[in-house]
């Protein structure tokens, strides 16, 4: 022993093995118990904490003495307190675990994965005429087997195989297995018990559920999973996927592998079309806490589907056959949660989901004011002050949350916060500014200004008559448009946008502003197309359009004049730009006029603004900070979804919900002074109505649920003031304030007063 690098870990292995001999063999049992314990405590606490090669030849020790075997035979002896002895013993190398440092933790894996051998081992048989001793071993090997499965997270998060002693992937299929599909049995018989029996009496249905599917056995399939999927991957060169018709050229392990995802899919269909059962006749009261099990099996069958040619196929039948339980589980979704692989089933989901996982991806807005990035803001200077604010700060401190205060004004909290938001983003999507240009069809809609003019590719359109001429500026409208260049800060600028709409999502806020589909495809890392530019450009749309419908033979005659270039006007510079290499000489024809159409509204669209677009993306992942939540974030929605998010609701608003989520405090809803307030709200236009919103609330577009969408009720409170002062509001708190006026002139007179434009901004107290 003197000669190994590891003499005193031998002798305690040593010492271990001959203890357990003689408690084996009938020796005297209180003291052997007490060495046996000693020597296990000392050995896990001599386990090397800053040095990894010496812990593993520490650790090696104890596997290479056999002693996880001799504990073992020491579990399975009939002596009495024997059992107990062994039990104690490979429970205080568990907790031992526990207190190491995680790198060192993960080394035992070697060992855990040894206790679970033998454990399972013992408990798969059907003898169990010693139904305390089966108990026993199987409580044993579930918590190993909880251990180990933390480990294994660990360890595949580190990408390290040195925690084995092996490395071919059939070891590991071969070794890993059998637990996997002792999880699975175990899981699906879960999902059987766990249907919900009724005892109707009369009118009255009472719901029951029973829980024996545990997250911890989800959770260690999952760990496991991940291994064995590695080392399938790798095993086959790499491959995604494996076709089914040529299982037989792969170890029969694939192929149980295989049928035990089909029962399991099996198993959480018939779980999920349970669920849609009691949704019907309970709602949300009928449903037990089973989410966050449901999902975390569902994305490991989701996993589990991309090896094998055809699954995935099969796994999204049941995810569409089973959309409404899966919406609703997925409400319960919570911040953590790794449920992002739900995303790439927009056709399954509904809106609320996906605004659910889509805002879940964004940092939470912490309620320690302390810690929130405090603003004091001239209104008058609103938008440079709020880029020194916001650009120059460092995105961590922005997360934190924000306190906003305008200058010479004691209003703060929330519902300043709500203000400045949709009053920084009218300023930022104004036209006098050149930063963003509204599209023609829908004013609504924003996309970066590319700063310059094409004025070559358009055509006058004259029922079926084409008139090609030599220079044609599109409109006055386009005419004044100026370059976003024009400000040497205008990329800054786009960076500060950026923060300013991650922000925005952050904080929940509609500002009344939604981006163009070109805009939101590339936010999405997608391509765009022409269809996508309908709105942003009609006339080029029509023109491309129309080329890419004319007749042959007239495209080839090179009546059209179009060659591979773009002739614009940048800061009343005018140049020719090429599409492509040797543009200028290629010319236009019905072989090559899909690809000319598909450069030109790539350099007018993707080209031309990708600058702007990259420090936009950047702001945005300032906020967002995770790389590549940004990507997620937009490719999880629909162009629809994130407008309902970002602008709000875009209909009228609704006097009678208004009147639904409204409380009185002082007033009853039955007083004349209540009646004549919702007789003149009833009788404003729509955005009259949005200014008084915003007058109370500082929420000028409802969220698209309407007022149900708000974070609380709104409430209208009775003063004592004097009968000739204006409404006051208490942003924060969703309330408006009045006394008992007099008439319904009087009523009528000051709501008017209140729901003009420049009146309407900062009136309410906080």
């Amino acid at each position: 022993m003197r000669s190994t690098g590891h003499p005193r870990s031998w002798q305690l292995v040593n010492d271990m093995v001959s203890d357990i001999y003689r408690l084996c063999t009938g020796g005297e049992s209180l003291r052997l118990s007490h060495s046996l314990l000693s020597e296990v405590k000392e050995f896990m606490n001599m386990i090397p904490r800053d040095d990894m090669e010496r812990a593993a030849g520490h650790l090696h020790v104890f596997k290479s003495a056999d002693v996880p075997s001799a504990l073992m035979v020491l579990l399975l002896s009939p002596i009495k307190g024997n059992k107990e002895i062994a039990e104690e013993s490979i429970e205080l190398i568990l907790s031992n675990i526990e207190h190491l440092p995680k790198l060192t933790q993960n080394l035992c894996a070697s060992m855990l994965l040894e206790f679970c051998r033998l454990l399972f081992n013992d408990t798969k048989h059907d003898d169990k005429h010693d139904e305390l001793l089966y108990t026993s071993c199987r409580e044993l090997y579930t918590s190993c087997r909880n251990k180990l499965g933390i480990l294994l997270q660990n360890i595949a998060v580190a990408h390290d195989s040195r925690y084995f002693e092996y490395a071919k992937d059939s070891v590991i299929i071969e070794e890993f297995l059998p637990f996997v599909k002792d999880l699975s049995c175990t899981i699906c018989e879960g999902l059987e018990s766990n249907v919900n029996s009724l005892s109707t009496s009369g009118e009255d249905t009472e719901v029951v559920l029973k829980m024996p599917l545990l997250l911890t056995d989800i959770q260690d399939f999952t760990a496991f999973m991940l291994h064995i999927r590695r080392a399938i991957e790798y095993s086959i060169g790499g491959k995604s996927e494996l076709p089914i018709k040529n299982l037989d050229d792969y170890a029969n392990q694939i192929r149980s592998l295989f049928d035990m995802f089909l029962e399991m899919l099996a198993k959480i269909n018939g779980r999920l079309k349970e669920e849609e059962h009691f949704l019907v006749l309970k709602g949300d009261a009928g449903k037990m806490e089973t989410e966050g099990q449901c999902l975390s099996l569902m994305r490991e069958l989701n996993s589990i589907s991309k090896l094998f040619d055809g699954a995935p196929e099969k796994f999204a039948s049941v995810m569409k056959s089973r959309r409404v339980a899966l919406n609703s589980l997925i409400k319960y979704v919570k911040r953590g949660d790794d449920h992002r692989w739900v995303l790439d089933y927009k056709d399954v989901t509904d809106f609320e989901s996906r605004r659910h996982l889509a805002l879940l991806l964004l940092p939470e807005v912490r309620e320690d004011y302390n810690e929130n990035h405090e603003m004091l803001i001239d209104r008058l200077q609103i938008l440079p002050e709020s880029f020194e604010y916001i650009a120059r700060e460092d995105p961590a401190s922005l997360r934190n949350g924000l306190f906003m205060e305008f200058k010479n004004e004691e209003a703060s909290g929330p519902g300043v916060l709500r203000e400045w938001f949709c009053i920084l983003c009218h300023h930022i999507f104004n036209r006098q500014h050149p930063l963003f240009l509204a599209c023609a069809n829908d004013q609504r809609r924003f996309f970066p200004n590319p700063g310059i003019q094409n004025d070559k590719v358009e055509m006058i359109i004259e029922g079926n008559d084409w008139k090609i001429p030599t220079m044609r500026i599109r409109s006055e409208e386009f005419t004044q448009i100026w370059a976003s260049k024009v400000d040497p800060m205008h990329l800054d600028y786009f960076g500060f946008c950026g923060r300013v709409i991650a922000l925005a999502l952050m904080h929940k806020i509609q500002v009344g502003i939604v981006f163009d589909r070109l805009f939101f495809l590339q936010l999405a890392e997608q391509s765009v197309c022409l269809e996508d530019i309908r709105d942003a450009d009609p006339c080029l749309y029509l023109s491309c359009k129309k080329i890419l419908e004319m007749d042959t033979d007239i495209v080839d005659s090179d009546a059209l004049g179009l060659t591979f270039v773009r002739d614009i006007e940048e800061l009343g510079e005018r140049k020719v730009v090429e599409l492509c290499p040797g543009g200028k000489d290629i010319v236009v024809n019905s072989k090559n006029r899909e690809k000319y159409v598909d450069s030109l509204i790539k350099h007018c669209f993707v080209t031309s603004i990708s600058e702007q677009v990259a420090r936009f993306v950047q702001g945005f992942d300032d906020i967002v900070s995770e790389r590549g939540l940004r990507k997620l974030f937009f490719k999880g929605l629909d162009l629809e979804d994130f407008d309902r998010i970002l602008y709000g609701s875009n209909g009228e608003i609704c006097v009678k919900d208004w009147k639904a989520h409204t409380d009185y405090r002082g007033f009853k809803d039955t007083d004349i002074q209540i009646c004549w307030f919702w007789k003149v709200v009833e009788d404003m236009s729509t955005e009259q109505r949005r200014v008084l919103l915003f007058f109370w609330t500082s929420v000028k577009y409802l969220p698209s649920e309407g007022f149900g969408g708000l974070g609380s009720r709104l409430c209208i409170v009775k003063t004592h003031e004097s009968q000739h002062r204006l409404p006051s509001s208490h942003t924060c708190f969703y309330q408006i304030c009045f006394p008992p006026y007099p008439s319904n002139d009087v009523m009528q007179n000051f709501l008017r007063i209140i729901t003009q434009e420049h009146i309407s901004c900062s009136f309410g107290t906080y």
